[in-house]
């Protein structure tokens, strides 16, 4: 009997729509499990999506997040399910709760309980999706339902997760986790003993739950130009609460008090360790990616999903990681 490595794709919905495009159907015809589309301050994950089910035949294609600020639960549920018709229900859901700096400035939003209020809308997303509204809740409540078209009820659900709290949800609630930026030993020492504690309380078990890790990719690195990229991306994330308290845990405080204490940008980026980098990346020939990737599963990630690191070129990354058969 022979298996197939599971692995997953992350593109930007930014930049060049035609590279986009082409990514993508490398990403499929290499036998990716997965094909995912962030969701930030460029085009609309779902409308994406859309475009991508005409090039993509086989792999699942999935938000990796829509922010569950900017769109009513109902308005939620009614694009997921438009999109799953489109794809042959190829579609997977991933919801997150965003940052309060971009859901205040962009959509005048604002995050309350995060835990309890995406508990919440994953309730009225669902209720909308089975068929099974009127819903009422404490921030969310619908009357909607779909009329002249069946629910779509089967959609998969997946969290972005950092907080072991939103962790322990996603493994009760939900049909996988998706992690940004979390470095392997943080998988294996929070993310997997927080997932399947919430599973336990519902009375299951980590099988078919999907635990999707982003490992930032760059094939033949020579230059340093991966390190940058990937330190230049990490940035923003280093002035974010969420994502500051996750690399707190992750036993990275030395990198975020040398990024606190520095004097400009330039030492900000310096102080993001190159162990950070080893711990959270894959850069280097094919060996060290396969390497890399490989740690993330021994961690306890069924389904790495390799990012692009800015400044390196994508497709040669998507070829080089593809899934291996055994």
């Amino acid at each position: 009997m022979t298996t197939t490595e599971r692995i997953a794709a992350l593109l930007p919905t930014g930049g060049d729509l035609a590279e986009m495009l082409e990514n993508a159907a490398l990403a499929d015809s290499h036998g990716y499990e997965a094909i995912n589309v962030t969701h930030i301050a460029a085009r609309d994950s779902f409308s994406c999506i859309a475009r991508l089910s005409g090039h993509v035949q086989h792999a699942a294609l999935g938000t990796a997040v829509a922010p569950i600020y900017h769109r009513s639960p109902a308005s939620m549920a009614q694009a997921a399910a438009t999109v799953a018709e489109m794809t042959g229900g190829r579609f997977r859901l991933g919801l997150g709760t965003g940052h309060q700096v971009t859901m205040g400035g962009w959509h005048g939003q604002t995050i309350g309980k995060p835990v309890a209020e995406m508990r919440e809308y994953v309730s009225v997303v669902r209720a909308v999706l089975d068929g099974t509204t009127p819903f009422e809740g404490s921030r969310w409540s619908t009357t909607f339902a779909f009329v002249g078209w069946a629910p779509r009820g089967e959609v998969p659900i997946h969290l972005a997760a950092l907080s072991p709290g939103m962790l322990k949800l996603a493994g009760e609630i939900a049909d996988g986790v998706l992690l940004w930026a979390c470095p392997s030993s943080y998988v294996r020492d929070v993310v997997v003993p927080a997932v399947t504690e919430g599973r336990a309380s519902v009375g299951k078990t980590l099988d078919r739950f999907t635990i999707a890790a982003a490992v930032p990719t760059s094939l033949d690195d020579e230059s340093g130009v991966a390190q940058a990229g990937i330190r230049a991306e990490l940035h923003r994330y280093f002035g974010l609460p969420y994502y500051r308290r996750m690399f707190e845990r992750a036993g990275y405080g030395k990198d975020i008090a040398g990024y606190d204490s520095a004097a400009d940008t330039d030492g900000q980026l310096a102080a993001i360790s190159d162990e950070f980098l080893a711990d959270l990346c894959a850069i280097g020939d094919e060996i060290d990616l396969a390497a890399s990737i490989q740690r993330y599963r021994d961690a306890g990630a069924n389904l790495p999903m390799i990012t692009h690191v800015r400044g390196t070129v994508f497709d040669k990354a998507i070829a080089a990681a593809a899934p291996r058969t055994h």
